[in-house]
């Protein structure tokens, strides 16, 4: 959307140039909850340990936000950050990339709960390259050229892991699981 990123680029402006304490906490009520969502779904931890992702996001954002060259999106950088600061949790802390959904108990057998619990725990059993893929353009959007820039790998390889990992996943859903077509999206 070309007003969204041009809103994005006033904010901005007005944060880098003026330290504009309202234009930063527009930019943060428009893209929180989307860096909130993509921790919870990278991060087996608490509350708090997410909380602290974000602050790093956020403040490493800052501090960055004068050498972003708009490349990408605002909301695909951000996520970038928020990547890194994932991995540097899960490494420091011991902890999983991806949400171990063992413990969750569906109410009343649900099935869009037994389903998605089915989904979480298959994802929890890829490769974490294969779980990175995904999560980046299935669950959170990204097209193949930002996964690849973000990644650091050719857009050809984002486009042949996503297929691999979907491959994989029907394999550990069983054959009564049916995924979006894998042509469809390669070419995002």
């Amino acid at each position: 959307m070309p007003d969204e990123t041009g809103r994005d680029r006033a904010l901005v402006t007005a944060v880098i140039d003026g330290g504009d304490e309202a234009a930063f906490r527009e930019l943060y009520r428009r893209h929180a909850r989307a860096l909130r969502a993509f921790a919870l779904s990278w991060l087996d931890t608490d509350r708090d340990r997410i909380d602290d992702v974000l602050q790093e996001t956020w403040f490493r954002a800052v501090r960055q936000l004068p050498s972003f060259q708009w490349r990408s999106s605002l909301r695909t950088w951000l996520v970038s950050i928020a990547v890194n600061c994932c991995r540097e949790v899960a490494r420091r802390h011991q902890l999983q990339l991806v949400r171990d959904p063992s413990d969750a108990t569906p109410s009343g057998g649900d099935v869009t709960a037994d389903v998605r619990i089915d989904l979480e725990s298959a994802m929890s059993r890829l490769a974490s390259g294969y779980r990175e893929i995904l999560l980046l353009h299935d669950v959170h959007g990204l097209t193949h050229d930002e996964i690849a820039g973000l990644l650091g790998i050719e857009v050809g390889t984002s486009k042949s892991q996503l297929s691999r990992a979907r491959a994989a996943l029907r394999k550990l859903l069983g054959p009564t699981y049916t995924a979006p077509n894998d042509e469809d999206s390669a070419h995002a």
